[in-house]
């Protein structure tokens, strides 16, 4: 459990069929079902999508984590790289969709 006033971010790359798909929209949606304290999503110029989220709990984010391995009806996803940081300072008030 982190320290007060500390998260847990999850930095997600999602590789496969993922742009193009609503991916972005899907993972908005999908991140209202965690309790997230913040985070965002954005398409990287290479076809991946690369997602960060904070939570005060690690299991939450694994949550999330499991959805995007799923990902949404016409998607494909090949593989998700994650990357975890513990007790991490809290950089979003927010889950958002960046790059429109």
């Amino acid at each position: 459990m982190p320290a007060a006033g500390r998260v847990v971010r999850l930095r997600a790359v999602v590789r496969g069929k993922v742009q193009g798909v609503g991916f972005r929209y899907w993972t908005e949606r999908a991140s209202l079902h965690f309790p997230l304290t913040g985070g965002r999503v954005r398409n990287l110029p290479d076809g991946t999508v690369e997602v960060e989220a904070e939570a005060g709990d690690r299991v939450v984010l694994e949550g999330l984590l499991g959805a995007l391995r799923q990902g949404p009806v016409g998607s494909h996803v090949d593989a998700v790289e994650a990357t975890w940081e513990e007790d991490a300072e809290p950089r979003f008030s927010a889950f958002r969709i960046e790059g429109l």
